[in-house]
């Protein structure tokens, strides 16, 4: 069996401490040996709280990751180490993933657009598992990936609900499954299941359940032309955080019952999704210093014509945008002093990079260079695959897991837990407050957002 985490790949810590306690010890290291300016504390502890959660609410279904989401190396190999697949996009990302000795069956290329070059790169390195929406994408791997297992990507067009994420415009429609899987039959690619994405934020439970029985009448289709349907991808969408209007136990609750009511067990198909934001969001803590301020005076009209006072801040980061998707709220943060005095403040990226536009309006303390902003649940789609534009290096991540969670993880490796000695002689004297209990879903302790 491979082992793809070892205790060299994080800190070890106790219990009883908390991600802002790290962050501080972090800090006052970096102010003293290193000119720093951004970096991510990483608790793969809740990352550990979360896959159990995932394998005990949805026990039918198997966790295929998507790096897009997050494509650190602490991250996938944690999830590695706890038998989880991936679903990579294009083929840095599987490439990242099998150098970490991920063998390729348990990788799947589920991006609905694929360059050919991509296609031919999957194929040469093993992975089969491909998805196609249109008969574009179906010729495209008929012709540079003639052994690759199709599965065919069904959006839900019936899905109307506002809440619906942009990403549901990738997909078919029900009406055209069968003229595809027709298609397909005709250049003897064998599709094996259906797959579907509602998105990433804020569907509805049910949204699940109409999915599911819409996939179950493609693969009615699909078995009335001869494939032998076996596989269903239901997609990510679920929550990162306990603060969404709908929770995750709601929705794999919805989802159990659809699949016992349209693919009961026993009936030959396996289930598998992509969660990804579910993972990683409150798994990651970013901490930015102010390196530049620049006050605004009062009577300098603002961007949208009215009157602004406040002052600019300017922090060393590459695409703020990345770090803090539309519709992320900034909360407002935690400061030593009570009631202290407030300016209207404007959060801006490196200086001359105006594009980087983070924040306005925002009322905080008054700042000074070197201070920290931490910024709390920023474990998604915050980490690029590539190098930051410009050649800038990526913000450091570190990452730290309690010994309660190592145990855990051991337990998945099959491996004897070490003797209490072992453990004291790997152990640094902080923790990030993770505790193992009966009832998974308990949310972690972490730090609100704040000043240091």
């Amino acid at each position: 069996m491979n082992r793809y985490l070892d205790e060299s790949n994080f800190m070890m810590v106790e219990e009883g401490f908390t991600t802002r306690d790290l962050l501080e010890n972090l800090l006052v290291e970096l102010c003293q040996e290193s000119d720093q300016q951004a970096f991510f504390m990483a608790d793969l502890g809740d990352i550990v709280k979360k896959h159990l959660c995932f394998l005990k609410a949805l026990p039918r279904v198997k966790p295929y990751f998507p790096v897009k989401c997050n494509g650190s190396e602490g991250v996938i190999r944690l999830l590695a180490e706890l038998g989880a697949g991936f679903a990579c996009t294009n083929k840095a990302e599987i490439a990242r993933v099998q150098s970490i000795g991920v063998p390729a069956d348990k990788i799947f290329y589920s991006s609905p657009c694929k360059q050919v070059a991509h296609i031919k790169y999957a194929a040469s390195h093993g992975v089969q598992l491909m998805t196609f929406d249109n008969e574009v994408e179906l010729s495209k791997v008929a012709r540079s990936h003639p052994r690759a297992r199709e599965v065919m990507l069904l959006g839900v067009a019936a899905d109307s609900s506002p809440s619906a994420h942009p990403s549901m415009m990738f997909g078919t429609t029900l009406k055209s499954c069968r003229h595809l899987l027709e298609t397909a039959k005709e250049q003897a690619v064998e599709v094996v299941g259906i797959s579907f994405h509602l998105g990433s934020r804020g569907l509805e439970p049910q949204t699940f359940a109409q999915s599911v029985a819409a996939a179950q009448l493609a693969f009615e289709m699909g078995k009335e032309l001869g494939y032998r349907m076996h596989l269903l991808d239901i997609g990510g969408g679920f929550p990162g955080t306990e603060d969404t209007r709908a929770r995750f136990e709601e929705m794999a609750a919805v989802i159990n019952s659809a699949l016992d009511l349209y693919f009961p067990d026993g009936c030959g198909v396996e289930i598998v999704a992509r969660p990804g934001r579910y993972y990683v969001t409150s798994a990651f803590t970013f901490a930015a210093s102010v390196t530049a301020m620049e006050e605004v005076p009062t009577e300098q009209p603002g961007s949208d014509g009215r009157w602004d006072s406040g002052m600019g801040l300017s922090m060393s980061l590459w695409h703020y945008y990345t770090l803090i998707p539309c519709g992320r709220s900034v909360s407002s943060p935690q400061t030593p002093c009570p009631e202290p005095p407030s300016l209207s403040t404007s959060l801006r990226g490196p200086p001359g990079h105006p594009e980087d536009h983070i924040a306005d309006g925002l009322d905080l303390p008054q700042l000074q260079v070197g201070d920290w902003l931490i910024f709390e649940n920023m474990g998604a789609y915050t980490i690029a695959t590539s190098a930051p534009p410009g050649g800038g290096p990526q913000p450091h991540v570190t990452y730290a897991m309690s010994r309660l969670a190592w145990k855990t993880v051991q337990l998945f490796q099959g491996k004897p837990l070490p003797t209490e000695d072992d453990r004291e002689s790997v152990c640094a004297p902080l923790s990030c407050g993770w505790e193992m209990v009966e009832a998974l879903c308990v949310p972690p302790v972490f730090a609100p957002a704040g000043i240091i």
